[in-house]
């Protein structure tokens, strides 16, 4: 007979199928119906379910798991909950991926010479960049309209991650802001390349306040306690004891008083 690994009281535990082989079917169960020809079945079910039996200690494990500790939970039960755990964020990956997937082709489907009239205060600032996409993709295997949706793409996920106080998407950020005053200064009109990068730093720096909240260049400083230390030198000197009076010649050096 096999048992499992936990005994209970003091006992072994049998399994359920130990239970399910050890129950001897009826002597007339052959000329039962075909449903009472699983009384052993449920014999062994309802022997598995009570005080000690096999499911009956399953479902105490459960029961204290809550309040226990990792270290003292059944291995059962922490296999379960890591591959749980393991095929809900493989899901979240697959789902994330396709969501991040029907973004991109949804920005991609915009065209990239939209707004290419350059009116307002946005399209001032808008229109370089496309532009300066626009030319720099005629040398490159990807339309215009890809790198124009991954611009934007780029900037939502610093703006989005660096109001969360995340560092990384705060450094795209960053990068974001100077990378697009570099194409508005290369792309913009002669004329007006020096109002357009300025009006796009002056956005940039208004939009900064939401994606580097919270962030301060004052230098950290950590105050730790004082203490008063005060250096002695103790000496520790022996003095021997006082020789008493009369006993500086010795005992040898006493000599009787002769007249």
């Amino acid at each position: 007979m096999t048992y499992n690994d936990k005994p209970v009281n003091g006992q072994d535990n049998p399994s359920f199928l130990d239970v399910l082989n050890q129950t001897p079917p009826p002597p007339d169960a052959k000329d039962w119906p075909r449903p009472k020809r699983f009384a052993g079945l449920r014999a062994a079910w309802k022997a598995s379910w009570e005080e000690g039996g096999f499911l009956y200690q399953r479902w105490e494990e459960v029961f204290q798991a809550r309040h226990a500790s990792w270290h003292e939970v059944a291995n059962w039960i922490k296999a379960a909950a890591l591959f749980g755990g393991l095929s809900l964020i493989v899901l979240m990956l697959d789902a994330a991926g396709d969501i991040a997937s029907a973004m991109l082709k949804g920005l991609s489907a915009v065209p990239a010479t939209n707004g290419g009239d350059g009116g307002g205060l946005w399209g001032t600032v808008d229109h370089p960049i496309r532009v300066f996409l626009a030319d720099q993709a005629a040398h490159l295997s990807v339309a215009p309209a890809a790198l124009y949706a991954f611009w934007q793409l780029t900037g939502l996920i610093g703006l989005v991650g660096g109001f969360f106080c995340n560092a990384g998407a705060r450094i795209a950020w960053v990068l974001f802001g100077i990378g697009s005053l570099a194409m508005i200064w290369s792309a913009a009109p002669a004329g007006g390349r020096a109002a357009a990068t300025g009006l796009a730093a002056l956005m940039w720096s208004l939009a900064s306040v939401f994606a580097l909240r919270g962030l301060t260049l004052r230098p950290i400083v950590h105050t730790h306690p004082q203490y008063q230390f005060n250096p002695a030198l103790h000496l520790h000197a022996t003095i021997p004891a006082p020789t008493p009076a009369g006993d500086d010649l010795g005992p040898d050096n006493i000599h009787p008083l002769q007249r």
